[in-house]
């Protein structure tokens, strides 16, 4: 494992974390009771439910990501045994819990989407902004990576991910370009796939909504760590591990996954799936709980002015039934 000093533990993880308060308080935290953080990253949102724990409460902490364990670890080590980090992916919470013999929580966190650390550090190759190998997972024990997708995947699938996952209008000449600069050599670093989206994208274009390849790095980390895929598999899940009153709480960054959330809970509001006409239910289909946000919780204007993070970020909170 690749060992991280304090002075670089504080530094990358001294951001404030998104709707704080927002979050606390849509967890509705009971003291004793046991709460899991789904993305761990630096902690920042664990510290705080830890703050509100008895020594009787317990909150698990997960990551994929071994700097984002590094770092919370030594962040959030004064809360000794309240406290157990694991190293996984939410979508395989049940079992993380089930071995260390918890069934159901009070509630449960994820802040979705790449945390500043990850952008921050190079090497890791989430940035157009860096000169770095393409890399993009959270996950390094993981096989796939960009390298992967941009050299390997043929012109169509391409296309679709940039189309579907970065919602981007040139995503056809895009996966053109990728597909036509990849036959002369591989495509190897973050700055050469910058300049190959940036020269598939008109001049006229260039000069609004952002940096060029924003969307097409957003579509390629999306599909290397499978993002929008576990979040949709994951969330039934999560809801049916919650007691009685227990809350999920859901921070997104960009539209497809607000979407996904919004939808999820829809459903495990409202599951019946009989027709609109009939007069009673007989799909026996039974809501899980109540959406507590209608609309997504963002961040006010303070917020907006200290934290750039939080210009995209969306709350949406779920109740388990009673």
């Amino acid at each position: 494992m690749k060992m991280y000093g304090k002075d670089w533990v504080s530094d990358m993880f001294s951001h404030k974390p998104v709707l704080l308060s927002e979050v606390i308080e849509g967890l509705d935290i009971k003291p004793d009771g046991i709460y899991v953080d789904g993305t761990l990253g630096g902690g920042g949102h664990s510290e705080e439910i830890l703050k509100r724990l008895s020594d009787r409460g317990r909150l698990i902490g997960i990551d994929r990501d071994e700097a984002a364990i590094e770092a919370s670890s030594r962040r959030l080590s004064p809360y000794g045994a309240k406290l157990t980090i694991l190293r996984g992916n939410y979508e395989d919470m049940q079992s993380l819990l089930l071995g260390l013999g918890i069934e159901k929580v009070d509630g449960i966190l994820l802040d979705l989407g790449v945390s500043s650390y990850q952008f921050d550090e190079g090497e890791r190759g989430f940035s157009y902004r860096y000169e770095a190998p393409l890399d993009m997972r959270m996950d390094r024990r993981q096989s796939l990576s960009a390298y992967e997708v941009v050299n390997g995947y043929d012109e169509q699938s391409l296309y679709r991910i940039i189309r579907d996952y970065g919602e981007d209008r040139f995503a056809k000449n895009i996966a053109k370009h990728i597909v036509m600069e990849r036959a002369k050599k591989p495509i190897e670093t973050t700055t050469e796939l910058s300049e190959i989206v940036k020269q598939a994208i008109p001049m006229r274009m260039r000069e609004s909504g952002g940096h060029p390849a924003k969307r097409t790095f957003q579509a390629i980390r999306i599909e290397v760590n499978r993002e929008l895929e576990i979040l949709q598999d994951s969330i039934e899940g999560l809801i049916d591990m919650l007691r009685p009153k227990g809350r999920l709480c859901i921070i997104s960054f960009h539209s497809l996954e607000d979407r996904v959330v919004k939808n999820a809970f829809k459903k495990a509001e409202d599951p019946c799936i009989c027709p609109k006409d009939f007069p009673v239910c007989v799909c026996g289909r039974k809501p899980k709980g109540r959406i507590i946000t209608k609309k997504p919780i963002v961040s006010g204007s303070e917020e907006l002015d200290a934290n750039n993070r939080a210009h995209s970020a969306k709350l949406r909170i779920f109740e388990a039934k009673g």
